[in-house]
């Protein structure tokens, strides 16, 4: 038996809108301290990998091999390396939308969320 839309373990639900919680310099720059230590853990894992790959060169006189080999090692770094990225970015972001928050704060303009 199916439950109907009126029954109370219906998971249909009517005119719901999702909640909006306003942006505070706090929680920006907190998002920013752990976006940008995330991202120099990342630079430094991103040094110290490409150092590995460059102090063991390959050992092999297969093209097809030493091919592979590159593809790969350049695969693993740049990975590494767009991952520093875009952690580095959001920690730029962060810190700038915080510095905006507390601009407008002391300006005395409300934030778009503020005036829903």
């Amino acid at each position: 038996m199916a439950d109907s839309p009126s029954s109370p373990n219906s998971t249909v639900t009517e005119n719901t809108q999702p909640i909006s919680v306003p942006a505070n310099p706090l929680s920006c720059f907190s998002g920013a301290f752990v976006s940008g230590s995330l991202a120099l853990l990342l630079y430094r894992l991103t040094s110290a990998i490409a150092t590995a790959f460059a102090h063991k060169p390959v050992t092999s006189d297969n093209l097809t091999v030493i091919n592979i080999t590159v593809a790969v090692r350049t695969l693993v770094v740049g990975m590494v390396a767009l991952g520093t990225g875009i952690f580095g970015l959001a920690a730029l972001g962060l810190t700038a939308l915080g510095i905006q928050i507390i601009i407008q704060r002391l300006m005395g303009k409300r934030s778009s969320a503020e005036d829903r």
